[in-house]
């Protein structure tokens, strides 16, 4: 395998940013630290990748991150989860401009712009922006979608994992489940919505007996729709982010009910809400976080090094188990005796 500047940085003890610019330096000007790091180079066998220093001339520095909408996607949360694990492996070596899919012009995308592009995709709609991007020759990583393009991607397995949460509630005798979902018209709330569902056939029961409210992944909604699915006297409420979650648990508690004394709750994510909460909520883990920050390092290897992988990457999703899902088989059990 050929070995690459954050090779280099890695033995030198320095950040990639200095070996590149001693690799980029006159030997005969060189401070002794460079020329030092220009030696470690030659003895590891670097050899420039012509094709990344012919692309370097005509940098701009620049990554664009763009999602399928900033107003309406889902919490506030992922942008700024987001954007943490873009900056976290960029560092000071790129800016990043954030903007919306749905606010793009077909055609405007200007290709000296921007070095590489980000996408975090969740619309059948953005795969036009998508072939812009490509038709204009500039790299592109895609996370949190399966998308069948010319460019990589990076994503989780979101059905499975919903079909876990599912699988978790109803091995604990809940068969009296409300699901909350998500918007419609996103490719994460359709993975999950098929998760779940074969999760409940898989266990003889009818998928379509279950009741289900839409909300949009903000906290009012998750509220709004408990309010309603507790008229059917739920023994647990499936959110599909925890955001709504949080605002399920003031519904319930509003009608007299505890969590999960009288009403088991799962969520997804795993977000940090010890600040708003004490609610230690059963939840799947997906990190934002770490996607954004694979997809950069997959980007960044396109950008500094000149290595085209376009791979698809899958994340692991795994199920949180804390303290909100009670399980009831031996309650049903005595029920059935009596």
């Amino acid at each position: 395998m050929a070995v690459t500047l954050k090779d280099v940085a890695k033995e030198a003890g320095v950040s990639y940013s200095t070996v590149s610019r001693a690799l980029n330096e006159d030997i005969n000007e060189a401070t002794e630290k460079q020329k030092r790091i220009i030696k470690i180079a030659e003895k590891m066998g670097y050899v420039r990748n012509q094709a990344a220093v012919n692309l370097k001339l005509s940098r701009s520095y620049v990554i664009g991150l763009y999602f399928s909408t900033i107003n309406r996607m889902s919490s506030p949360f992922v942008l700024h989860e987001v954007l943490t694990g873009v900056y976290s492996v960029v560092g000071s070596q790129y800016n990043v401009v954030v903007k919306g899919i749905d606010m793009h012009v077909p055609g405007t995308l200007n290709p000296t712009y921007y070095d590489g592009i980000l996408v975090l995709s969740q619309r059948d709609e953005d795969i036009t922006f998508m072939e812009e991007v490509l038709r204009k020759k500039i790299p592109m990583v895609v996370i949190c979608r399966k998308v069948f393009i010319d460019a990589p991607n990076v994503t989780t397995d979101e059905e499975h994992a919903m079909e876990q949460a599912m699988d978790y509630l109803l091995e604990n005798g809940h068969r009296r489940i409300g699901v909350i979902e998500g918007n419609p018209n996103l490719d994460s709330t359709r993975l999950r919505h098929r998760g779940w569902r074969i999760s409940v056939r898989r266990h003889g029961l009818d998928p379509d007996a279950i009741p289900v409210i839409s909300g949009n992944y903000r906290y009012e909604s998750g509220y709004e729709a408990a309010k309603r699915l507790l008229d059917y006297n739920p023994t647990a409420l499936l959110c599909f982010n925890d955001e709504m979650a949080f605002g399920a648990r003031v519904a319930i508690m509003e009608r007299g009910l505890s969590v999960p004394d009288d009403v088991s709750l799962i969520g997804f994510d795993n977000w940090d809400m010890s600040g708003y909460s004490s609610m230690k909520l059963t939840t799947v883990e997906r990190s934002m976080g770490d996607i954004a920050k694979e997809g950069t390092r997959v980007l960044l290897k396109r950008l500094d090094d000149g290595i085209i992988d376009n791979r698809r990457i899958y994340l692991e999703n795994k199920l949180i188990i804390r303290e909100t899902v009670k399980d009831i088989r031996e309650k049903d059990s005595k029920e059935e005796e009596e």
